[in-house]
């Protein structure tokens, strides 16, 4: 019984195993080059988040030692954190970016909103009632946007029911996730800090 040698054979999109013979020249040509970018690429990927890692620990363990002047002891989430050389020239930068969405609470505030609207019968608004119905509206997922609906604290009511409703907005905000990315800028000679690109599409 003869074994089938996967050497003698490259596999195709659709999962069928292609004799090398009888495959173009040019197409293992391709091959071969799109195979030895994608090695290269992931290497790269693994080395930025090789980076990515040390930085954040090595910030966190300077801000300790930082901390650690004063005998104080830092724990939980970090926020922001922006370090310069001592020269100027360059910056590096924590950021934590959260992920928020609206709980239950939401439901009720809404509600509070629609009462606060049918009580408003004066025409001057209705652009109120526009923008409100719009900062309510989901995408296709089925998701409100956190910035739209937070937006609506802004406006200036100093309705008590609207008050509340704001209230109820705010209790009902929690964070569900959260990521850290590290920026490092250099100073050019305008003075402005710009920022050293680590994403291969924007070098």
């Amino acid at each position: 019984m003869n074994t089938l040698n996967l050497d003698d054979y490259r596999q195709d999109a659709r999962g069928n195993l292609i004799p090398i013979k009888n495959i173009r020249p040019i197409d293992l040509m391709r091959d071969e080059l799109v195979q030895e970018l994608v090695a290269k690429a992931h290497a790269c990927a693994e080395q930025l988040q090789a980076f990515k890692q040390k930085a954040l620990d090595d910030i966190a363990a300077f801000v300790q030692l930082s901390a650690d002047r004063y005998d104080i002891k830092i724990g939980g989430r970090k926020g922001n954190i922006t370090l310069h050389s001592f020269d100027g020239k360059y910056r590096v930068l924590l950021a934590v970016q959260d992920r928020l969405i609206f709980d239950e609470g939401l439901q009720a505030a809404k509600k509070l909103i629609d009462e606060c609207i049918e009580e408003w019968t004066s025409q001057s608004r209705n652009e109120v009632r526009v923008l409100i119905n719009a900062a309510f509206d989901a995408d296709n997922e089925g998701n409100i946007s956190t910035a739209r609906v937070l937006g609506l604290r802004r406006l200036q009511i100093e309705d008590a029911k609207w008050q509340m409703a704001m209230d109820a907005l705010a209790d009902s905000l929690m964070v569900v996730t959260s990521k850290s990315f590290v920026r490092v800028y250099v100073r050019q000679e305008n003075q402005e800090y710009k920022l050293l690109n680590l994403d291969i599409a924007k070098v």
